[in-house]
């Protein structure tokens, strides 16, 4: 299984990367730039290719995110500067030799959702059109705090489906997300599981944050909770680490760290649900 957190690049990319190692993870994930701004950041490609090569050497996985203020359904001059924010990042990550860039499904408030399912088709294909790299953007489930715009499988797979280069596109699933929409019911998880296959969705899954949540399945509120402490628990998350297709993927953590500022105890808990001895 591979298995991190999310890390800070206050030691640059390749520290980044050895501090995951450091406690227990072979996987990370991390902001390239700032994640409240939309700004393009000249960065150090030294340190990003030195990232690569020690990830390499360690197998070692790592996925960015992309800046909280990119919306895929914005429209107009907004959606122009979230493009370039976001290639901005493509460049980081795929220096750094991340599988790619996480990227929220986008908020769309117009009354058409049509329209706001076109304009993250149209922002989608104006990035992937524009990028050449190894690196994807992966698409995240949303938990429906927002509307349930983009809480469902169904509509990523059709999103994905209906762009121009959908090789250039894969999901992160992120498990608070799906038990807040109620998208993931307790004891059901199989049925989920089940329905993404039918639905081709685990052909382009490419990471999952494993977050507890802190509130009940179809609350509609994103809250992460420690892992093993919020509603989904140990039992619900046993039986999603059994799916053959999750534990193909990286699994990183976005849960509060523990009292050392660390996730080294969810990570080693992780790991022992999944029947690994924690290094």
């Amino acid at each position: 299984m591979r298995i991190g957190s999310h890390v800070s690049t206050r030691d640059g990319y390749r520290g980044a990367a050895v501090q995951a190692a450091a406690i227990g993870g072979n996987a990370f994930q991390y902001f390239p730039k700032n994640p409240r701004s939309l700004h393009v950041k000249p960065f150090d490609r030294r340190d990003a290719a030195a990232c690569a090569e020690w990830c390499r050497e360690n197998a070692v996985s790592s996925i960015a995110h992309g800046p909280y203020p990119v919306n895929p359904a914005a429209e107009g001059e907004a959606a122009e500067t979230m493009a370039l924010s976001t290639l901005n990042d493509l460049d980081i990550a795929n220096t750094c030799g991340s599988i790619g860039v996480v990227v929220h499904f986008g908020v769309y408030k117009g009354t058409d959702p049509l329209q706001g399912y076109r304009n993250i088709i149209q922002w989608l294909n104006a990035v992937t059109s524009a990028w050449t790299g190894d690196a994807k953007i992966l698409l995240e489930n949303q938990a429906g705090d927002h509307g349930i715009f983009g809480t469902t499988p169904e509509e990523l797979v059709q999103i994905r489906s209906l762009c121009a280069e959908p090789g250039k596109i894969g999901f992160c699933l992120d498990t608070c997300h799906l038990f807040a929409s109620g998208e993931w019911k307790p004891g059901k998880w199989e049925a989920f599981a089940e329905r993404a296959r039918s639905l081709g969705y685990w052909d382009a899954l490419e990471a999952v944050h494993l977050n507890d949540s802190k509130y009940e399945s179809g609350s509609r509120r994103d809250r992460h909770a420690v892992l093993g402490k919020g509603f989904i628990g140990e039992d619900g998350f046993r039986e999603m680490l059994s799916t053959p297709e999750i534990r193909r993927v990286p699994l990183l953590l976005e849960t509060p760290e523990e009292t050392g500022g660390t996730h080294r105890e969810q990570l080693a808990l992780a790991k022992r649900w999944n029947g690994e001895e924690p290094t």
